[in-house]
């Protein structure tokens, strides 16, 4: 392989440069293995006292111990890449602060399980990047970087920050409502929320056993599919995985077929952004031009029943889950105190009649979209909001409580520069077939493979 990179291409490699291509240029011995860890390292001493993505980083010395060296892969697909952890997963050598003073220095002693399989298949741990108070809502610290005006997002914006400026090439997050789908949107990179349950929990901050999924961040389009690949369970010990996703392999569609795709124009549509919904419409209209895409539009079958119980679910279990941090009220967030109030004055019935509505309503789904292989909505109803706006609501909160996969799409800027983007989303399970029609659209040039690229 003979590749002449420019001095300018060396210092932002993420932003040039696939994953794919990065881990080809080390196995060719084009550039040195820790080339990937040092263009981290100097990107972050340059824009992180900008944006404050991390909240702390590891030493080159660090990320050597934790490379796992003495029990290789065959093949890394992840080799000396760096990544961002939102700092809600334990890491045995950095403190797990959860975006809380009282959780702050707090030292796991281990690796949640998804970080491990990251660093099996050769990725580095870069850092703990910020997150919202026990991500939940409250803003932190984190700018976006494209107007410090406005939010960038709450719970793992600072793994949407760190990913838009370009310091690491992909970074780990979490949603319970729309915590992965609104910071990418509003920061203008690729984020995937993958079904419920593809991604084990283990060693990360519990908030709702039925919602919280773990999910990522990434540059480029074509390297989804990768960290996926990377991150998720596998095998006959996973039966519903296996059953549903390893055995219909990573390209479920047959080449040639017919592509079912959905445009749901949620009850938020009306209050959406004239230039977000012109910019979907457009989209949708390309993909139109092809044969192999049939379009319809789809009703909104969920109302706000969906959203009312969501919410029973999430305050009713932030009160159990922190009903030890709520007594030193000083040092918890006026939002924090109002949500687990909120849950504190929910009867146990009304919670379980919630979950049984959610088991319901997900069994549901299933028929609602069995024809249908590919979902268009919004990702936000706006353009990042001025920080001290409040956030309209939009579908993803509608896609995480029915465990379905979901993926904001960056599609480009509005006349004032901040991002648009829109989502992507599919049945439960059809993780890999979303990943597929993507690959499409690409193909199509409906779709740009990068994530909407700062000027700096």
């Amino acid at each position: 392989m003979v590749v002449v990179m420019q001095e300018e291409a060396l210092n932002d490699l993420f932003r040039c440069y696939t994953i794919s291509d990065l881990v080809a240029f080390i196995e060719s011995g084009h550039i040195d293995k820790f080339a990937p860890y040092k263009c981290a390292e100097q990107r972050h001493q340059e824009f992180n006292p900008l944006f404050h993505a991390f909240k702390c980083v590891y030493t080159q010395a660090e990320a050597d111990l934790m490379r796992y060296e003495s029990f290789p892969l065959a093949a890394q697909p992840l080799k000396s890449i760096p990544f961002g952890i939102k700092d809600v997963f334990n890491t045995s050598l950095m403190p797990t602060g959860m975006g809380s003073s009282l959780w702050d220095n707090f030292e796991a002693g281990n690796n949640a399980r998804c970080v491990d399989s990251l660093l099996r298949n050769g990725a580095l741990p870069f850092g703990k990047t910020i997150t919202a108070e026990f991500a939940v809502h409250a803003l932190n610290e984190t700018l976006n970087p494209y107007d410090t005006s406005r939010t960038p997002g709450t719970s793992s914006s600072g793994s949407a920050v760190a990913v838009a400026a370009g310091i690491v090439p992909f970074a780990i997050g979490t949603q319970t409502a729309a915590s992965i789908i609104r910071p990418a949107s509003f920061c203008g990179v690729w984020g995937m929320k993958p079904s419920f349950g593809l991604i084990p929990r283990t060693g990360s901050l519990k908030t709702t056993d039925t919602l919280d999924t773990i999910g990522f961040f990434s540059f480029f389009a074509s390297d989804l599919r990768r960290i996926l690949s990377s991150i998720r369970v596998k095998g006959p010990n996973y039966p519903y995985v296996y059953s549903n996703v390893d055995k219909r392999g990573p390209y479920p569609k047959v080449p040639g077929e017919l592509w079912r795709v959905g445009l749901f124009k949620s009850a938020f549509w009306k209050t959406a952004q004239p230039a977000i919904k012109a910019n979907i419409e457009k989209f949708a209209d390309a993909l139109q031009a092809d044969s192999h895409i049939e379009l319809e539009t789809i009703p909104d079958h969920f109302g706000t029943d969906l959203h009312s119980d969501h919410q029973v679910i999430y305050d009713k279990s932030l009160s159990y889950y922190f009903e030890q941090e709520a007594l030193a009220r000083d040092c918890i967030s006026s939002l924090m105190r109002e949500a687990i109030l909120r849950g504190n004055s929910i009867s146990s019935a009304s919670f379980k009649a919630a979950l049984e509505s959610q088991s319901l309503l997900i069994e549901k789904s299933r028929h609602l979209f069995a024809e249908i292989d590919v979902i268009i909505s919004l990702s936000t109803s706006t353009t990042a909001p001025l920080r001290h706006e409040t956030e309209l609501p939009d579908p993803s909160l509608i896609w995480t409580f029915l465990g379905m996969p979901s993926i904001n799409v960056p599609i480009g800027l509005s006349v004032d520069g901040l991002p648009i983007s829109l989502q992507l989303s599919a049945k439960k399970y059809d993780d890999y077939l979303l990943l597929q029609f993507i690959d499409h659209a690409l193909r199509l040039r409906c779709l740009s493979n990068s994530s909407i690229r700062l000027p700096y």
